[in-house]
């Protein structure tokens, strides 16, 4: 069975958001993936690129990860209103 895609054919729909809120935070994506080490979550710079190129499925647990990072809500990492 296929795995689920975006209107678009995206993989995830938190690619341009990530890359948006990295700006904002001023944060590379190897200083993202070390922070995200640091708080226990395995995410290196790659999974982070192929998050943000629509390369790569993101799980739950990544989704919860960013958003602690970030400290933002779901909604604002999966629709990125109000970022």
């Amino acid at each position: 069975m296929p795995k689920p895609r975006s209107k678009t054919g995206e993989k995830n729909l938190i690619g341009k958001n990530l890359i948006e809120l990295r700006k904002m935070h001023n944060m590379s994506q190897r200083l993202l993936a070390y922070r995200l080490q640091l708080a226990g979550y395995d995410m290196d710079k790659n999974v982070i690129t192929r998050i943000e190129t629509n390369n790569r499925y993101v799980t739950d647990i990544e989704v919860k990860a960013l958003c602690e990072i970030f400290e933002i809500s779901y909604e604002k990492l999966i629709d990125g209103k109000g970022l």
